[in-house]
């Protein structure tokens, strides 16, 4: 009997056939292009069952592929029916290469203009020398899923002054500002995240990041255009918007693009569907590719909401060192989801907790070397006894936005000192980004080689970016800045919340990862030298002792260890019931001392 997979893929290549096409390019992405999708949204899940959060998939008459990177290729075998899906990794075999090998001279590819990026789309179009692509009218996925759940309705709440630091009107005419002085009338908005920054509203749209779905039009006089259903804005809601932002219907947007004829439009080529730009061209505005305005000073938080994410890492560490004391007492024989559910429980104790901040990776033995497993009932298994566990997790306060990874060590016997070596590696790594101080300018790939290099020696790597960008009561993945091997030209500036996490993974065996916040910050230097810039590590949680093998780590790295751990006895601690706290008395005891 076939898949529901292959079922849906028959039925799509009819489809297909029936709207003279001879394939399909289907994105992960939605309508705002965020990384996670409401229900209604998720296409790519529907067709192939492969629930990761980045990924594409490509249908031709006679074959088919699923594309994802390294984080997902184990996920993708388990999930993907390998009866008709090619599964491939997405920087080794791109979708327009594939595509370009596998299509048929004179085929006709379709696409779906408002769920493609212009940058998304480049490559098909570089790709296209034998074969042509087609916008569809519609998205011919949508055609098909029958059951296909309702657009989101909750709606935008307001997000006060005392998180947000700087009130939305002083926020629109700085950008507006600098829109004029660059010549440009407006700018599109297609990042739900960069619209809730920007008006001071947040939602519950989509899961794990509190954003409501919407687009806008941010104009060089400070005004906004606000795509938004008039149900999801409620009166104070409206209220706190005020008068220069003018809501409209988003079957509207259109005819509020065609107004913009014979002026340049700023449009975000990676944050914008290709449809904005066909579509303002189309009515001849005249349009200038540029960054979203909002998220360079979105990345850079200010005194406000670095106070803030202190305040959210001090609740969530409460929470986590709780989760790790009940982990190493009572939580022997537990499982993948029931500790995940317990850490959450942990988390809903606390004041003003609003969820998860992306769903918990818990990996237990094998389980933790799939980078961003996600576990289900069919997955979960038992946490054994003398094997390592990783749960990577995070938290959504008013204040901030949390994300942690811990790797701990099952027991009741001693780790094989082949594991302590490599944790311990994994760990300098952690440690020497922590601790580094670098020239104001300095982009995140030049930081990257300081946490492998431990790896490095010997002969040992990851398959994931070192560090991401995180936001203030929004995305746990935020853009400009990032830590990795790859070529970024934003340079790392103070306020800025990136994730440090070095790791490794076994297939088949474990996964380690240790990963802590860090707020970019000033560091006073002596007259006359270069203006530089450090870390100060927001992460309230100890590293697990027992997988630490001094003599690799050396005395640098343990007084440096040291010192953290007695920061979070002394922050943590005094929160704690009495048992967890003696509990985080040996857990944070100085490691010169084991």
């Amino acid at each position: 009997m076939p898949s529901s997979s292959a079922t849906r893929l028959s039925a799509l290549r009819k489809l297909l056939k029936q709207n003279g096409l001879d394939g399909l390019i289907i994105p992960h992405s939605d309508e705002f292009l965020g990384e996670y999708t409401p229900a209604c949204a998720e296409r790519l899940e529907w067709l192939t069952n492969f629930s990761g959060s980045a990924g594409a998939a490509v249908v031709l008459p006679e074959t088919a592929a699923v594309f994802s990177d390294g984080r997902y290729i184990t996920q993708m075998d388990q999930q993907v029916d390998k009866s008709c899906w090619e599964r491939q990794h997405i920087i080794q075999t791109p979708p327009s290469v594939w595509l370009a090998k596998h299509a048929a001279a004179g085929s006709r590819i379709g696409y779906d203009p408002r769920i493609m990026s212009s940058a998304e789309l480049r490559p098909f179009q570089k790709a296209a020398k034998s074969f042509s692509l087609v916008p569809t009218d519609g998205n011919l996925i949508d055609r098909l899923w029958s059951d296909r759940p309702a657009f989101p309705a909750a709606p935008a709440v307001v997000h006060p002054l005392a998180y947000a630091g700087e009130d939305s009107h002083s926020k629109r005419a700085r950008l507006g500002q600098s829109l004029a002085q660059a010549g440009l009338t407006a700018a599109v908005l297609s990042d739900s995240a960069s619209i809730a920054w920007l008006l001071n509203i947040r939602g519950s749209d989509i899961p794990c990041t509190p954003v409501v779905l919407a687009f806008a039009l941010l104009h060089a006089d400070a005004t906004v255009d606000l795509f938004l259903q008039a149900s999801k804005l409620p009166a104070d809601v409206r209220e706190w918007l005020g008068p220069d932002v003018r809501v409209h219907d988003p079957a509207k947007m259109e005819a509020v693009l065609a107004t913009l004829a014979g002026r340049p439009v700023a449009v975000d080529p990676a944050t914008n569907a290709v449809w904005f730009a066909e579509t303002l061209t189309r009515h001849g505005a005249i349009v200038q590719e540029s960054s979203d305005p909002c998220l360079l000073p979105k990345a850079c938080k200010n005194t406000v909401e670095q106070e803030g994410t202190r305040k959210a890492h001090l609740k969530d560490g409460i929470a986590l060192c709780r989760f790790l004391h009940w982990l190493d007492t009572d939580g022997q024989g537990t499982s993948e989801l029931k500790a995940a559910a317990k850490l959450d429980a942990f988390r809903a104790e606390g004041a003003d907790y609003r969820g998860e901040s992306f769903p918990a990776i818990s990996g237990a033995g094998p389980n933790g070397a799939i980078i961003h497993y996600r576990v289900t009932p069919e997955t979960d298994r038992t946490l054994n006894a003398n094997e390592v566990y990783l749960i990577d997790s995070g938290g959504q306060y008013p204040e901030g936005t949390t994300d942690v990874t811990r790797t701990v060590w099952t027991g009741p016997d001693a780790p094989p000192a082949p594991l302590k070596e490599t944790f311990t590696r994994v760990l300098k790594g952690n440690l020497r980004l922590g601790r580094a101080r670098f020239p104001v300018g300095t982009t995140g790939n030049a930081l990257d080689t300081l946490a492998r290099f431990d790896l490095w020696q010997a002969g040992l790597d990851y398959d994931h970016g070192t560090g991401h960008g995180v936001g203030s009561f929004l995305s746990v993945h935020e853009g400009p800045a990032r830590i990795s091997k790859v070529p970024n030209p934003i340079a790392l500036q103070a306020g800025m919340i990136l994730s440090n996490e070095p790791g490794y993974y076994e297939p088949g065996a474990y996964g380690i990862r240790l990963e802590t916040l860090v707020l970019v910050h000033s560091v006073p230097t002596q007259e006359g030298a270069r203006p530089t810039m450090g870390f100060e590590t927001l992460t309230l949680a100890p590293f697990d002792r027992r997988l630490i093998d001094p003599g690799i780590l050396g005395a640098e790295d343990m007084a440096l260890l040291d010192a953290y751990h007695a920061q979070i006895l002394a922050l943590i601690g005094p929160h704690l019931p009495e048992d967890a706290r003696k509990w985080l008395e040996t857990a944070c005891a100085p490691l010169n001392r084991a």
